[in-house]
């Protein structure tokens, strides 16, 4: 490779915005990722509370 050709590389990478679209989806990719996992983490939590709650009432009115 000549310094020619790798000069001529380097300008068309970083005129080319084809890549920078490729990020923002990425980067809007790793956001939802996040706020799904955040989500489920929270109603986990509350659907995880209600089950017990509902087990336990279950498990009280069993007749032995």
């Amino acid at each position: 490779m000549t310094l020619q050709t790798i000069k001529t590389s380097i300008r068309k990478f970083a005129e080319d915005e084809e890549g920078l679209t490729i990020v923002e989806y990425a980067v809007a990719g790793g956001l939802i990722t996040v706020a799904v996992a955040t989500a489920f983490t929270l109603l986990g939590g509350a659907v995880d509370t209600k089950i017990r709650a509902l087990c336990q009432a279950v498990n009280n009115n069993v007749a032995c």
